[in-house]
């Protein structure tokens, strides 16, 4: 199933960008406003997703179609390695290691991200937090890099703002924890950067601030390669 994109019609000329595992679009958007096109593919359908959506297995379609784009990020499912699944015994399929080999067949720059409670398997991530990029919220994700592409170590602030629980209302001069059943949907969204997104959305996504930074970076990256060939 294909969506429509003006975004994409309108600017061919970017470098294109593959989002696998897209969701609801939170990598999605800061890779389009660092100045990508667009295209997520997921094997659920995606009614917010604000690009062009591909419903598809999401390592087949980067097996088959992964070389026709400049650059390629991939979100494998992170409830495997989430401390909150694991507590409540919930079993799901480890994707990593398959979408990293997948991946590596491309011969194209990618990204690779996911929770804390998949660093193990990850190699030489580098960490983003929200206050890295003026988000308030405490959300860690790692990601790593590949294809010749890489990432500075971002300097890591200290957290002296209070977090308010799991689940809980947040407290006057406290950051939002915004995973599981949280409340305050419209004040995530506001924090999070994500105002089309839903709370299972929210729950899952990475902050469009995120991925922005990134796609800077693999801009620089890709117009290096450029000028060196």
């Amino acid at each position: 199933m294909t969506q429509p994109n003006p975004i994409r019609r309108e600017h061919s000329h970017r470098p294109r960008l593959l989002d696998l595992f897209c969701c609801q679009g939170g990598a999605a958007k800061g890779y389009a406003d660092a100045g990508f096109d667009v295209t997520g593919v997921d094997t659920a359908p995606q009614p917010r997703y604000p690009f062009t959506f591909v419903q598809a297995d999401a390592i087949a379609y980067v097996l088959e179609h992964g070389a026709e784009f400049d650059v390629i990020h991939a979100s494998p499912p992170c409830q495997h390695d989430s401390d909150c699944q694991r507590l409540q015994g919930n079993t799901h399929p480890d994707l990593i290691a398959p979408t990293r080999t997948a991946l590596k067949t491309t011969g194209r720059p990618w990204v690779l991200e996911n929770v804390r409670g998949a660093v193990r398997k990850l190699e030489r991530p580098v960490m983003l937090c929200g206050p890295m990029f003026g988000v308030q919220t405490y959300r860690h994700r790692y990601f790593e890099t590949g294809g010749g592409f890489t990432l500075p170590e971002p300097h890591h602030p200290a957290h002296t703002v209070p977090q308010a629980k799991m689940g809980r209302p947040i407290p006057l001069g406290h950051y939002g924890q915004f995973v599981g059943n949280f409340s305050g949907v419209q004040h995530a969204r506001t924090v999070m950067g994500v105002p089309w997104m839903n709370r299972d959305g929210i729950r899952e996504c990475i902050p469009p601030a995120y991925s922005h930074w990134i796609g800077t970076h693999a801009r620089y990256s890709l117009h290096a390669r450029r000028v060196a060939a």
